[in-house]
């Protein structure tokens, strides 16, 4: 009788070991299969079963979490979401994440091995960390000021810092609150349904996600390739630049709005926005040096995130001469991002080095401690510090006696290039208005912000002065917010 009982314990003790095995092989060596099989729901309902981590501006939070009740508990919330939709994005139950919410969603779901002082027994216990934040770099008084400029035209803002490269403002209009698409009921969907056919497209990025013809602020690169290449050494100095231009190889003939711009110099040709000095400048550089001096700015870049991905800002290298002489005046397959042209203005301020842009000062964990710093971000040497300082000096120009006038600020020095770019079939379409620039407090050793301003939809006339009188406020309210002005 006893050698049965011993068989009997022995077989149950197999048995046993076979039922640890077996459990350890599904939740250890296949526990990613059933974590990503789309039936399983218990990853889902711990990911909503607690709030998220919040985004700060200015050490506040523009986000929060609501508790629901659901099975799916907590729901985004944002405190004024048509302000910061452009940096926050939305986070849905529904239709996933995007811009912040996406790039920091490990932090912010609480998902980061690195918020956990022991990631592999969290791992074991299948215990989420607390929910961390991100700390953006933002301006809330100039991120303010952007969007009240804008007042619901479309168009967009982009600010940066100079010296360091974070991005001070980033504003889209017209925008829409992400905390319609928070949940997973019908009126989100129906929410979603509306703003993806809304023609408005309020759910575009237009400072990062859009590229527009940048027109005669791209005058800026082409003034900085000729300086740099050495075609023009004296400011003053009368170009041969006939007026009109007739393009090279071709029976068209180039014009300007501005008179007195035939054999203009450099400073007189920038100040008043001579299409036909600068279409020759582009030329006469040639298609090497000014496609260099674009991608050193940053055109031509598809890798620029901040952290979220920038769309490629692009200068065509296969032109001929007619074409190039369109492309120098921002006209033809140019075309550029606010954040770019901010770039643009930035680097000029900046002694000629360009500061990689970035949107995130650091990730803290709950408690405020710091889980990562913003790392150390690229500095390039785009154009020389001399050429630099005499395209300052041609921004100053403008602001104070040019077409930029309104952008001028008390107490600060104020460099800036209007721009008007043609667009749709045969220039049809409404012009866009641009303004790039930079401010210096006059109690400053350097410019403290750099800004670009379009608008799509221009109100005054198709010259050159409607950058000037569109987007230039825009840019000095920017400023002035920046400057505490």
């Amino acid at each position: 009788m006893g050698r049965y009982i011993r068989h009997a314990c022995a077989f149950c003790a197999l048995l046993l070991a076979a039922l640890l095995v077996n459990a350890a092989r599904v939740q250890v060596v296949q526990s990613r299969v059933y974590d990503d099989n789309p039936a399983n729901r218990r990853a889902e309902i711990a990911r909503y079963g607690r709030p998220r981590g919040d985004i700060l501006v200015g050490g506040e939070p523009v986000t929060g979490s609501v508790d629901t009740g659901e099975q799916l508990r907590y729901e985004r919330t944002y405190k004024n979401g048509p302000l910061y939709a452009p940096v926050t994005g939305f986070a849905s139950q529904s239709y996933g994440t995007t811009f912040l919410e996406h790039a920091g969603d490990g932090v912010l779901s609480g998902t980061d091995p690195e918020l956990s002082p022991l990631p592999l027994w969290n791992d074991v216990t299948r215990r989420l960390a607390p929910a961390g934040n991100v700390v953006t770099t933002l301006n809330r008084a100039a991120q303010e000021a952007a969007y009240r400029g804008l007042a619901g035209r479309k168009g967009a803002v982009a600010a940066v810092e100079p010296a360091t490269g974070r991005v001070l403002a980033l504003v889209s209009s017209p925008s829409y609150d992400p905390g319609v698409l928070s949940g997973n009921g019908e009126a989100v969907a129906a929410a979603w349904s509306r703003l993806n056919h809304d023609p408005e497209k309020p759910m575009l990025n237009r400072a990062v996600r859009q590229t527009y013809p940048p027109g005669s602020t791209f005058k800026v690169v082409t003034a900085a390739a000729a300086l740099d290449a050495g075609l023009v050494t004296d400011l003053d100095a009368r170009t041969d630049s006939p007026d009109p231009y007739q393009l090279p190889g071709a029976t068209n003939r180039l014009t300007n709005e501005a008179d007195g711009c035939r054999d203009a110099s450099l400073r007189s040709a920038f100040e008043w926005s001579c299409n036909t000095v600068f279409a020759k400048l582009g030329v006469d550089v040639g298609v090497r040096n000014m496609v260099a001096t674009a991608r050193a700015f940053g055109f031509n870049d598809s890798g620029l995130r901040i952290p979220f991905s920038v769309a490629p800002s692009t200068f065509d290298p296969h032109v001929d001469r007619a074409q190039l002489a369109l492309s120098s005046i921002g006209q033809y397959n140019t075309r550029a991002t606010p954040l770019q042209m901010a770039m643009v203005a930035a680097a000029v301020a900046d002694r000629g080095q360009l500061r990689t842009p970035y949107l995130v000062e650091r990730t803290t964990r709950r408690g405020g401690e710091t889980l990562a710093g913003s790392g150390a971000h690229p500095v390039r040497q785009v154009i020389n510090p001399s050429t630099a300082e005499r395209l300052k000096e041609l921004m100053a120009d403008v602001v104070r006696e040019g077409t930029g006038t309104r952008a001028a600020i008390p107490g600060a020095l104020v460099g800036g290039k209007t721009g008007t770019a043609q667009h749709g079939v045969g220039n049809s379409g409404m012009p866009y208005a641009w303004f790039v620039s930079w401010a210096q407090a006059d109690n400053s050793m350097d410019p403290q912000v750099a800004v670009a301003v379009v608008v799509e939809d221009a109100s005054a006339n198709r010259g050159e002065i409607s950058g000037g009188g569109d987007a230039a406020p825009i840019a000095r309210d920017v400023m002035r917010a920046v400057l505490g002005r």
